[in-house]
């Protein structure tokens, strides 16, 4: 019990951060951009690590144990690849102007905002969309979170860390249309703070649905499914974003620093 509300408590953690990047944006006067790429390059460093150094070999472990040698092999690649096509799907379901992927900083919106000339309406749709969206998405990165964490704590908090970073610059994408449309701080922090929580009712309802169901298969075919997930969006999300703020080779720096802090917590704990 003490680990599934461990589990529960990090997902909350990772999910509401986007109430974070809500709290930035109108707080600060600058984002540091910088200092952004190199976190989400950090992020995306110890998403693929894990995914692929301990993620992955928990569930070959566990569908070895279950179905054998050569067939766990096999439901271990597919259920890995059955999470790259699920949350490509989920990705393909958001209208692109809607994405939540698609990189966009204050200035764009702001430049967004002059081009319609007033048109309100037009950013609070965009606002209110971003956050439909990033609640979709954040619903399977509440379950990878919370699996990941209901096995291993010490794992759990260093990919809710990674999940959270990922989440501060949805906040911002989901606030600030929504403020520029109506003024109101407000409900542009409601409506951001409201995107996260997607996350742990996604932990919620993977705990309700898989704890009747808890086997070394379905725990496998889970972790294979986490794995792929995770390694989606940082290729598809972490990656792309960070090159937008970032400069050099910040992207880079952060990316491996995320691995090699994945490593040495692996290895020490």
């Amino acid at each position: 019990m003490d680990n599934v509300l461990i589990a529960f408590l990090l997902t909350l953690f990772a999910g509401l951060s986007t109430g974070i990047g809500s709290a930035l944006a109108f707080f600060t006067k600058r984002t540091n951009t910088s200092f952004l790429a190199t976190s989400l390059g950090f992020s995306a460093g110890v998403m693929i690590y894990v995914s692929f150094v301990e993620i992955i070999v928990k569930a070959r472990e566990s569908l070895t144990l279950a179905l054998g040698a050569e067939l766990g092999e096999w439901a271990t690649v597919g259920a890995f690849f059955l999470g790259v096509l699920l949350i490509a799907l989920i990705d393909k379901l958001v209208p692109e102007v809607e994405n939540p992927h698609i990189a966009r900083d204050k200035e764009d919106i702001k430049n967004l905002q002059e081009d319609n000339l007033g048109e309100e309406n037009e950013l609070l749709r965009m606002g209110i969309f971003s956050a439909l969206a990033i609640a979709i998405h954040n619903f399977p990165e509440g379950l990878a979170t919370f699996a990941s964490a209901l096995s291993d704590p010490t794992l759990g908090i260093s990919i809710a860390i990674a999940v959270a970073i990922h989440n501060i610059p949805e906040g911002i994408s989901v606030s600030v249309p929504v403020y520029h449309a109506t003024g109101d701080r407000k409900k542009a922090f409601i409506y951001s703070f409201l995107s996260g929580v997607a996350e742990p009712l996604g932990a919620i309802l993977g705990y309700f649905v898989f704890r009747s169901l808890f086997s070394d298969l379905t725990f496998g075919i889970l972790f294979a499914v986490v794995a792929g997930i995770m390694v989606f969006i940082s290729i598809d999300e972490l990656l792309p974003t960070s090159r937008k703020y970032g400069k050099g080779h910040q992207v880079i720096y952060g990316f491996v620093a995320g691995m090699a802090v994945m490593a040495l917590s692996l290895l020490l704990f």
